[in-house]
């Protein structure tokens, strides 16, 4: 007769568990953790190449998008030029610093001898020549304006003078009775006529 050895079942201690063995399958895995933020520096530095500080002066005028920007105002003013301005001025002013200092960096490109000079220059000879047109349409508009009065006052006379010269003796006044009203004249003659028939018969 043949012996079958019996199976023995093993137990384990919770402490011997290993931490897998604990998670249940519906428990979804951990988040990953947050990628590291990147932060470009600003287009002076990337130009300079050096490292961009956290309060960098040219940082917020200068952004990493617009490098061209500060090329054309280092190339005319240098980059020790333009910080040494910003440091000077107010944080209110620096932002129209720097629009100007751009301003006049392209100007000296295009015009390298009078630079924005000649855009001032140029500027000024319109306003001169606009001016003058503004104070001929004036000119003409005030002479327009005296022939019209003018014309208004030779009317009136006009008028006045033809009031004036109506007629006013008596032969005129028949004249215009006559023409108002004829009845008035046949009455006249017919009364004088009138008149020289009885003339006989008291004489």
């Amino acid at each position: 007769m043949e012996y079958e050895p019996t199976p023995t079942i093993t137990t384990s201690s919770p402490g011997s568990l290993s931490p897998n063995s604990l998670i249940s399958p519906s428990s979804s895995p951990p988040p990953p953790p947050p990628a590291a933020v990147v932060i470009s520096p600003c287009a002076a530095c990337k130009i300079l190449r050096r490292r961009c500080a956290d309060k960098c002066v040219l940082a917020p005028y200068f952004p990493p998008t617009e490098p061209a920007k500060f090329t054309i105002a280092h190339r005319v003013f240098g980059a020790s030029n333009i910080i040494k301005f910003l440091q000077e001025l107010p944080e209110s002013q620096r932002a129209d610093a720097v629009s100007s200092m751009v301003y006049e960096a392209n100007a000296r490109i295009r015009d390298p001898v009078y630079g924005c000079a000649g855009a001032i220059c140029q500027l000024q000879k319109q306003i001169n020549e606009l001016q003058a047109q503004l104070a001929k349409a004036q000119a003409e508009v005030t002479n327009m304006q005296l022939q019209q009065a003018n014309l208004a006052a030779m009317l009136c006379m006009e008028m006045a003078q033809s009031t004036s010269a109506q007629p006013s003796s008596p032969q005129s006044m028949d004249i215009l009775i006559s023409n108002s009203n004829p009845s008035l004249i046949e009455d006249n003659n017919s009364n004088n006529n009138f008149g020289l028939l009885w003339e006989p018969l008291w004489a």
